[in-house]
């Protein structure tokens, strides 16, 4: 059998490596790989659904579809708020596919950096959060710099309670502020006598916990199972809807689908009806918004920047439209980018 099996993986690996030989022969641009690997491998689950494949055939197809583009166009590195087994690791594992090359950094300015200093190809950072809003560190990095958004990624987040020791033992609990917000009601609730220590991510939380006695965190199953932690309660987050929202940061266009947003940020001027006449404006040309939020304006009193993401693409003729007017009104206007609406 073993025999066998040998010549069957000599033949697997003959076909992968003849798909990369054609992939590259097509030398696909840098664009190309705005939205890999969702959209390839969506049309390849398309391609498989009209042969008749089963659900097996279609998931090995989608995986050796991405996986032989990445081999093909040697993917450059993929930056994230680390580190390994963070949730924004999930995200950039969820949206670039296993095999990416994922590069963990400390924070999300660095994130930021590593694209602007052309270190990364792509960059994922959390934009919003279904439980505590926006994430003030990513809309502070758009307003620094020029990094441009070209895809996002939504991500069900699940809290888990992690630690090497039994529920009634644990004296402490760490993970990054965020996690511990989102589990306040279940942490009081069902340990209310432990303590609370913020850390700067939920992974870094995990590794305490796994060499800490009596500490425990609150993390991802995936960081626990890493750790050979044990997972004392699960989904302990108060709401079970808590979704996370990753931009996919490039500096690529991504051409128009049926189904795109585009995002800005903008000052207009302090006024009576300044932001009134620029939802006007939107509103006569078409345009649903579907996010929209204030930032202050540094070293100023009672001025923000706003930030909006409204249906439809920037080539769309009545986005073009819209921009052109709010561009003769608006002190600063920064078309940050237009993306598929994530899936």
């Amino acid at each position: 059998m073993n025999e066998q099996i040998r010549k069957i993986d000599a033949q697997i690996l003959a076909l992968a490596q003849e798909r990369c030989r054609v992939l590259s022969s097509h030398a696909p641009t840098r664009t190309d790989l705005n939205l890999v690997p969702e959209t390839l491998r969506e049309s390849q689950s398309e391609q498989a659904s009209i042969s008749g494949l089963d659900d097996f055939g279609r998931n090995l197809l989608r995986y050796v579809a991405g996986a032989t583009f990445l081999a093909s166009v040697k993917y450059q590195a993929v930056a994230y708020l680390g580190p390994q087994f963070s949730y924004s690791y999930s995200a950039a594992a969820k949206y670039f596919g296993p095999i990416a090359s994922l590069q963990p950094v400390n924070t999300i300015g660095a994130v930021f950096e590593e694209i602007l200093r052309g270190q990364a190809a792509y960059g994922v950072v959390p934009i919003e959060n279904s439980t505590d809003g926006r994430i003030v560190d990513t809309l502070n990095m758009f307003i620094k710099t020029p990094v441009k958004i070209c895809g996002e990624v939504l991500l069900p987040i699940h809290h888990n309670l992690l630690a090497m020791c039994k529920r009634d033992e644990i004296r402490e609990v760490y993970s990054k502020p965020q996690a511990l917000s989102q589990c306040r009601s279940w942490l009081n609730n069902h340990l209310p006598e432990a303590k609370w220590v913020e850390v700067a991510s939920t992974a870094a939380a995990a590794k305490i916990a796994a060499t800490v006695p009596f500490a425990a965190a609150v993390a991802s199953r995936e960081a626990g199972i890493s750790l050979g932690l044990d997972i004392v309660a699960a989904s302990i987050e108060d709401n079970q809807n808590n979704v996370t929202r990753f931009a996919i940061l490039g500096n690529e266009e991504v051409p128009p689908t049926e189904d795109d947003k585009t995002s800005l940020l903008f000052q207009v001027p302090h006024k009576p009806g300044a932001l009134a006449d620029v939802m006007v404006l939107l509103r006569d040309n078409g345009l649903n918004l579907t996010w929209i939020e204030s930032f202050p304006v540094p070293g100023s009193t009672n001025e923000y920047f706003f930030f909006v993401e409204l249906e439809g693409h920037k080539a769309n003729a009545n986005v073009q439209k819209a921009l052109k007017s709010l561009s003769e009104t608006a002190f600063r206007l920064d078309l940050l980018g237009s993306y598929p609406r994530a899936r």
